[in-house]
């Protein structure tokens, strides 16, 4: 795949949020494409993980500040490797859409999980040092020369040097940060001046344009809810809104916020996104459970056979092609100032 920065970013201001209206596809003759990816290898890059606490069946970190609320098991690496190919075509077929120029030399991935942004990023620029960190070691041991990988918590103080980094990268927050000012305010004193912080965001509150999505549909069901139980455990799901100024509050210039529709199965006529709603269908439908377990049990209370039974209603939705579903998918990113202004 062509991994090149996006030079020339779209226009939002005269569209509706996350774009133009999706148009969905009037023929309904590839069932079995949606079959074929479903049966396709979904090989993850891992190495074992040597630290991991298990609960209902599914094993979590045990390194941190506070509890992360999805599975770091073998079942949620491959739904994580899987969604990286997602999430690297709904971005047309980019790694970042910042403007880091040709040749940085330090770049930090946060939350890097199976490491397969930062192995993908390293082998684009070789000459970089490419630094993935995550609170569990469930990354490859086989990975380019100039790649390797750490455990740590991006919520508590940082030892890597101030303005080490060019470029600072993170995909997938979503009900990971408690304190995300505190957050970026550390990325911006890690980044060089000049260098850039790019953050790829969900926004898993389900919409559709032709109204097929009724408010009584379990995917929308399952959106309130996983929002109730996010805020609840201390995790806002709905912080990506917040980003862009949060980075101007904490001193980026130049930053920027794109809104993209990410469609929920193979519904949408255009090609592309029909390939990205395909693969989100078998995120849903095979990551759902991780997604969902620890967050209801915990913060709602819901008992495990409540959440299996509930979750069961979901897949069979996210399988309708008469539902045209989709959320929002956020990309922040923003300069640090070359010349810093002196405090006062």
């Amino acid at each position: 795949m062509d991994f090149t920065t996006h030079e020339e970013q779209p226009e939002q201001e005269e569209q509706p949020l996350g774009g133009p209206s999706l148009e969905a596809d009037s023929n309904d003759s590839d069932s079995a494409y949606a079959e074929s990816a479903r049966s396709s290898s979904l090989t993850s890059l891992c190495s074992e993980v040597t630290r991991g606490i298990f609960e209902n069946g599914r094993r979590y970190h045990s390194y941190g500040s506070a509890q992360y609320a999805f599975p770091n098991d073998e079942r949620e690496l491959e739904r994580l490797d899987m969604q990286h190919a997602m999430h690297t075509l709904l971005l047309d077929n980019k790694l970042f859409w910042a403007p880091i120029g040709p040749s940085p030399q330090a770049v930090l991935d946060l939350g890097t999980g199976t490491g397969i942004w930062a192995i993908d990023f390293a082998d684009l620029y070789p000459e970089a040092q490419v630094v993935g960190t995550d609170l569990s070691a469930i990354q490859p041991t086989w990975v380019p020369p100039n790649c390797r990988f750490e455990i740590d918590d991006a919520e508590r103080d940082w030892t890597f040097d101030p303005d080490a980094f060019d470029f600072i990268h993170n995909r997938n927050f979503i009900c990971a940060i408690r304190d995300w000012p505190r957050l970026i305010r550390q990325t911006f004193k890690h980044v060089k001046p000049g260098g850039w912080v790019e953050w790829h965001q969900k926004h898993p509150q389900f919409h559709s344009d032709d109204e097929t999505l009724a408010e009584d549909n379990p995917i929308a069901i399952w959106g309130q809810h996983f929002f109730a139980a996010g805020e609840k455990f201390g995790t806002p799901p709905h912080s990506c809104r917040n980003l862009k100024q949060w980075m101007t509050d904490a001193g980026f210039v130049d930053v920027e916020e794109h809104i993209v529709k990410l469609p929920v199965g193979p519904w949408p006529k255009d090609k592309r996104l029909k390939n990205i709603g395909l693969f989100e269908m078998v995120n849903m439908d095979e990551g759902l459970e991780g997604l969902t377990m620890m967050l209801f049990t915990r913060a709602l209370e819901w008992s495990p056979e409540r959440v299996q039974l509930f979750l069961k209603d979901v897949r069979e939705e996210v399988k309708n092609r008469e539902v045209h579903s989709y959320y929002h998918f956020y990309v922040v990113f923003g300069r640090k100032p070359a010349i810093l202004k002196p405090e006062p």
